[in-house]
Formats: C-alpha cells, structure tokens, sequence
C-alpha cells in the first residue's frame, strides 16, 4: 500500500469506532514494539497521553484488540483513578 492509501485506510475504520485498548505510558515503545511486529501498520493507530500516564493504541479488528490486551493484561485497561 502506498502512505495515502495507508492513511485513508486509516481514517476509514477510526471514524468507525475502532477498537481501543489503554495502555500504561511506560510501556509505550513495546506497545509500537508489539504492534509493528504483529500487525500491518494500516491495521492500528496510537493516541499519545489520551490520559494521565496512558497511551491509547486503536486496532481495526476486534481480535488484534485482543491479542494486544492479552499481551499486557497487567498493564492494559486498568481502572481510572
């Protein structure tokens, strides 16, 4: 895919509601880490400090939210304070 159809790509299933997986701000670079390894980079998106200490990584497909929540279950969707 070229980087235009990459973005529209993109833009198409953000406005869709995508699925959201909140990750601790620590763990930004192996969160990148994990998702360049695992996936396509027009299959996910990242919001830097969506919260405090939080990063919010947004995927097209229900299973991909999954994969990456499993893989850091300790540190992912934790309740607000």
């Amino acid at each position: 895919m070229t980087p235009q159809e990459i973005h529209d790509f993109k833009m198409k299933w953000m406005r869709n509601n995508p699925y959201r997986v909140r990750l601790h701000s620590d763990l930004e670079s192996r969160g990148k880490d994990y998702c360049k390894e695992n996936f396509r980079p027009e299959q996910w998106n990242m919001s830097k400090w969506s919260d405090v200490y939080e990063h919010t990584f947004y995927f097209c497909s229900k299973n991909m939210a999954e994969s990456f929540q499993k893989n850091f279950k300790k540190y992912a969707n934790l309740p607000k304070i």
